[in-house]
């Protein structure tokens, strides 16, 4: 078949096409957005973030919380009014106190008439309140803690905090609210910043960055659709997630195609046509490793924990809209941008770029000569870093949940010194009606409990209120809690203690159950991709090692650098599942390239070698773009994401800058072709071992 005539019908419509397409698919995006758009605007409507979000499903404070909605008045928010005066209460304070009080209960629906304790060294009154008013609407609830804050206020001398699970809650939801927008400003400057810094053009960081705002929007048109089809829990934390995952994912996959973009531009003319060889050659790696990302998201849904199983499909709608993005809207403007978006460093036609010895030349001559060695003393590194996890902190309580500790805190504070002989947190009793009196008094007979009153009574359940002995969330608590539900079979004990202590509970269950699917679906989809046992094997140990390092550099610092008092249940899963997830997808790029190196006839040392040179860039800015994007939680006013954030950024950079670039490649290079057994590039015939070494020399050098 001879050459295409200039005006042929061939080349007119491959003309045709390289005008036609990127327009195209820019049309379609602007469609989609105007179809999205309005259920982007509603995700903030369907998030919420009471007790019931994070709780598990089968857990019994769970089912005191749905119990507790269908009796008469709805879901009842509890508030404590703490007065206190340092030199003792007086007359006058008392007064302003009831006064106070009653006109709360004037403006409010109360549950009873409140009653003032007052502590036994007369420096404080306790008003515990409770009212039906908002029910499960939670901008009710927090109308009602602002209008009693309004109400209860400090006056001479006379200090006034409003504590309690509906002002804890309040609390924890204003932080929540406040996320939002500098959570996405933050990650926004961070990302800007590095691209910034990586590509050295004043143009071509905005594309990348623009798309991934674009991917954001989209994202939460999908959750917001998500939570009306499935009903998925959404949470502050989960959204917040869905945000840095759709930058950091999505950066990494706009990094990867911009560099082979670049490369192709100066071997192919046409802007078009060099983006279709792009495509075709990172497009298959890019696809593989969001797709692991999302499967070892999605396992999150055999997570019993609301919050949990909620987080894995919202961040996979994540990673996969930052996907589409970045595969379909990105290459159709930097097509139609043309080589000038590269300015000032612009790759022209026919050049070739600068040859340089790069830092992961170096790195792989080093783990070239000695792979042993560099293999041995990595695993002796991680493992003693791993060992800082068993100075991690104790369980996180809730007062110690806030990065600045808000009033309900300091209520809960005030009260714990005012009353250190009984809990001021009340123990929440759900028992049928027919055994209520029967339940009552056994709950009266138990050596933890210091008063038991019965409540609202309705659809064949009745609330009982149980004041325990010891401080909220003490060891002898939880001992109370425990005690009274083997003893009360067939009633449900929840309440805030008991809700702290089923989400431990629960997080250690679900670490039992989720963790081996994680790891057992990512190795099965490794092993589809690489056509081996070993490389998945070799990549998997990688990343948990990276997992315990991690954690354990988190032990080092949380408690003695942070001041963090303790630790998130929920860090040792989601950690695992973002890590293992997110590490393994650098894995499958380098070892992608490797076994492509293999296939085209190079030796197995020489092709892990070439392949760290070749990759190892990219790779070191798309783990320093995902590690700033997680690193943008340790911003945030909660302890739980500041954890989560600096975990999963420690984690990124060890995977980036020590396992994948020395401990990856010098167990390659140590394995030789055994790296890829049973598949065929392992019973390839070994060449003679002089031959070896002259090859890996050139590729080193």
């Amino acid at each position: 078949m001879g050459p295409v005539e200039p005006g042929s019908p061939t080349r007119t419509s491959t003309a045709a096409r390289r005008r036609t397409v990127p327009w195209l698919v820019l049309g379609l995006w602007v469609v989609l957005l105007a179809v999205v758009a309005p259920f982007a605007a509603k995700l903030s409507d369907v998030q919420h973030d009471r007790a019931v979000d994070y709780l598990p499903a089968s857990a019994d404070s769970t089912q005191v919380a749905k119990i507790q909605e269908q009796l008469p008045g709805g879901e009842t928010t509890e508030l404590v009014l703490v007065y206190h005066r340092d030199g003792g209460l007086t007359a006058a304070d008392e007064k302003a106190a009831a006064d106070q009080v009653a006109a709360i209960a004037d403006r409010h629906r109360l549950v009873a008439e409140p009653r003032g304790v007052p502590s036994k060294d007369g420096t404080t009154l306790m008003y515990p309140v409770a009212s039906t008013e908002p029910g499960t609407d939670e901008k009710k609830r927090d109308a009602l803690v602002d209008d009693v804050r309004e109400v209860a206020r400090s006056e001479g001398g006379l200090t006034v905090e409003v504590g309690g699970s509906g002002a804890l809650a309040t609390d924890a939801s204003k932080v929540y609210e406040s996320l939002g927008g500098p959570l996405l400003y933050t990650t926004v400057a961070v990302v800007a910043v590095l691209l910034i810094l990586i590509y050295r053009s004043p143009v071509l960081w905005l594309v990348p960055l623009v798309v991934a705002g674009i991917a954001d929007y989209m994202s939460m048109g999908a959750a917001y659709g998500l939570n009306q089809a499935f009903g998925t829990t959404v949470s502050g934390q989960s959204s917040g997630v869905m945000t840095i995952l759709v930058f950091g994912a999505g950066t990494d996959y706009a990094l990867l195609l911009v560099s082979r973009y670049r490369e192709e531009l100066r071997r192919v003319e046409r802007p078009y046509d060099a983006m279709k060889v792009a495509l075709r050659g990172c497009g298959p790696a890019v696809l593989a490793s969001s797709g692991t990302v999302a499967a070892g998201l999605l396992c999150l849904l055999a997570a019993d924990l609301n919050s949990s199983r909620g987080m894995g499909p919202l961040g996979t709608l994540g990673v996969l809209c930052a996907l589409v993005a970045m595969l379909t809207l990105l290459p159709a403007l930097l097509v139609l941008l043309g080589r000038r978006v590269f300015w000032p460093l612009v790759p022209a036609f026919g050049s070739a770029p600068k040859q340089r010895r790069s830092l992961f030349s170096a790195m792989g001559s080093s783990a070239g000569r000695r792979p042993l060695a560099v293999l041995a003393g990595g695993a002796v590194l991680l493992g003693a870093l791993a060992l800082g996890a068993f100075n991690l902190p104790g369980s996180l309580k809730q007062e110690d949940s806030f990065v600045d500790k808000p009033e309900a805190v300091a209520a809960m504070e005030s009260l714990a010194k005012a009353f250190p002989e009984q809990s001021t947190q009340p123990i929440s009793v759900i028992a049928p009606t027919g055994r209520a009196e029967a339940a009552l008094a056994t709950i009266r007979e138990n050596d933890g409990v210091a008063t038991a009153e019965s409540g609202r009574s309705g659809d064949g359940w009745t609330e009982i209120t149980v004041t325990a002995k010891s401080a909220p969330q003490s060891a002898a608590e939880t001992a109370t809690i425990k005690s009274l539900r083997e003893e009360l079979k067939g009633s449900y004990v929840g309440g805030p203690s008991a809700e702290q202590l089923d989400l431990r509970d629960t997080n250690d269950r679900d670490r039992l159950v989720v963790v081996p699917i994680v790891l057992l679906s990512v190795f099965l989809i490794l092993v589809a991709l690489l056509r081996s046992l070993v490389a998945p094997l070799l990549l998997v140990v990688a990343v948990v090692a990276v997992w315990g390092a991690a954690l354990g550099i988190g032990g080092l610092v949380f408690g003695p650098v942070l001041g963090i008092e303790g630790t998130d249940p929920g860090l040792g899963l989601l950690s695992f599942v973002f890590l293992v997830a997110l590490g393994v997808d650098y894995g499958i790029f380098l070892m992608h390239r490797m076994r492509e190196e293999c296939l085209g006839g190079a030796e197995p040392g020489a092709a892990a070698l070439t392949a760290l040179r070749t990759t190892g860039g990219v790779i070191a800015s798309a783990g320093l773009v995902l590690a700033a994007t997680f690193a943008v939680l340790l911003n945030m006013g909660l302890v739980q994401l500041v954890e989560l954030g600096f975990v999963i950024a420690v984690g990124v950079l060890l995977d980036t800058f020590l396992v994948r670039t020395y401990l990856v490649t010098s167990a390659s290079v140590a394995l030789g072709r055994k790296v890829w057994w049973p598949g065929r590039l392992s019973r390839a015939p070994e060449p003679p071992p002089g031959e070896t070494r002259v090859r890996e020399r050139a590729v080193v050098g």
